[in-house]
């Protein structure tokens, strides 16, 4: 598998990620990265993610036989608008968004229109760094790449998708859009909000100042993620909104069972719950389903 062009439409974390990878393993003679500012563009050719870069978006996607969407999800429809006209007969198009409905919605027909190939895709892979320089070539060795085809999509073009993230060492896992959202809206949105619930709590201004100074490795581990990019997660719970509603309902019942247990001093009960939250994530963690450490 050689791509002749890659257009990265965004260079950040998982775009330079991505540019990296590729350059690397020689899978593109040369890849382009479109950028909002111009400023930016030396840096990603310093990183090494893109040969040339700039903010040009008909030069970055015409010629392009493989353009990736990688900003964040609020800004793809319009930037699809815009890059349709010069996207070129044949051109593959993907994305790295989090949530898939609305990006296929919005995509597929866009490039359809065009003469283009759409096949969302989504690569587990990332951490609460942002920007080109926390990206990576190895970012998504090991790490799940979920492709979400439709019944519009062309089989050749999924077989490609598929192939580019393998070609990168991921491990693919297909579905339907709506079921990655579904799922991803659990074991990736519910974190995000929970991380950064308890940072809003146990940083407040007006708790106590040691309160901060108590704050130890679980603490440290359990909000790693609310460092992340409040445009990118804004975007994340919009884009899910109901799915991620149902995950936080859940986790309120949940909670509310634990709640319960201690307000009683009901020690079984407790033992319980703590004894079958450690049985699943070893058993998650036995199976292999663990991320690659970031």
């Amino acid at each position: 598998m050689r791509f002749q062009k890659v257009a990265l439409l965004g260079v950040g974390l998982l775009g330079g990620s991505l540019g990296l990878a590729l350059r690397r393993q020689h899978l593109a003679g040369r890849v382009h990265g479109y950028v909002r500012r111009e400023a930016a563009a030396p840096e990603c050719r310093a990183a090494g993610a893109v040969d040339t870069a700039g903010t040009d978006l008909a030069e970055a996607v015409r010629d392009a036989d493989l353009v990736v969407f990688c900003t964040p999800l609020g800004q793809m429809p319009l930037l699809a608008e815009q890059a349709a006209p010069f996207l070129s007969a044949g051109a593959l198009v993907t994305d790295v968004g989090s949530v898939k409905g609305p990006v296929v919605r919005a995509l597929e027909p866009l490039c359809t229109a065009a003469g283009a190939r759409f096949v969302g895709s989504h690569p587990m892979a990332g951490s609460e760094r942002t920007g080109v320089g926390a990206a990576r070539a190895d970012l998504f060795a090991g790490a799940v790449c979920v492709v979400t085809p439709t019944s519009r999509s062309d089989p050749a073009a999924v077989a490609t998708v598929t192939g580019l993230w393998e070609a990168l060492g991921g491990r693919v896992l297909t579905m339907p859009p709506e079921a990655h959202d579904e799922r991803v809206a659990r074991t990736s949105h519910l974190p995000q909000a929970l991380a950064a619930t308890l940072a809003h709590l146990v940083l407040a201004p007006e708790a106590p100042p040691e309160q901060a100074r108590l704050c130890a490795g679980g603490f440290r581990d359990g909000t790693r993620v609310a460092s992340g990019s409040p445009e990118m997660w804004r975007d994340i719970f919009l884009a899910n909104r109901e799915p991620v509603m149902r995950a936080l309902e859940e986790f309120g019942r949940a909670l509310d069972s634990l709640r319960r247990a201690v307000a009683a001093g009901d020690a079984a009960a407790l033992e319980r719950f703590l004894t079958t939250a450690r049985e699943r994530r070893e058993a998650w963690r036995q199976a292999g389903s663990t991320p690659p450490a970031e």
